[in-house]
């Protein structure tokens, strides 16, 4: 089900990090999160965020496109409107994808405490290690440096829980 083309992308990296991620916690963050917030999605189906938006999709989770520039210009991807920042998303949300610079990441962490998400999954190569603790600190389950389409399938992950 999960397209191989992401293979070179959702690879391990060998950065260092504090933060160490564990099975427990991945496969608590892609059961119980039914609404994703991407930030960084982008309409072009060249750029990761797209794929990994369309596939998470697929999986059955509902994901909810975040960039300023498409929502000032409202758009959608894959069928979802597109919001400006999280805070504007008007419905809770689960979990936030970060599609960003490690140095511009920590911000998002900030802003999903502040909506109340219950984790933050930064993708391949996206570390920050004082903002994986300010999230696990504010009570949120934290994931840095993996991409979920890469987990799903070596957790024998269907998609979130239909409970």
């Amino acid at each position: 089900r999960v397209q191989l083309v992401m293979a070179t992308f959702c690879s391990i990296s060998a950065m260092a990090s504090r933060h160490s991620n564990n099975d427990t916690t991945i496969r608590k963050i892609l059961t119980s999160s039914k609404i994703i917030a991407l930030v960084g999605a982008s309409a072009n189906v060249a750029r990761p965020s797209n794929e990994v938006m369309d596939i998470l999709q697929q999986y059955g989770y509902r994901v909810i496109p975040v960039n300023p520039g498409l929502a000032h210009r409202g758009e959608s991807v894959h069928n979802e409107k597109v919001y400006a920042s999280l805070a504007d998303i008007p419905f809770p949300v689960d979990m936030v994808d970060v599609f960003r610079r490690s140095e511009e990441a920590g911000g998002v962490v900030d802003e999903a405490i502040t909506i109340g998400a219950k984790a933050v999954w930064f993708q391949i190569n996206v570390i920050d290690d004082a903002a994986a603790l300010r999230a696990t600190t504010a009570g949120l389950d934290f994931v840095q440096n993996l991409c979920p389409l890469h987990e799903l399938p070596r957790l024998n992950i269907d998609g979130p829980s239909k409970f």
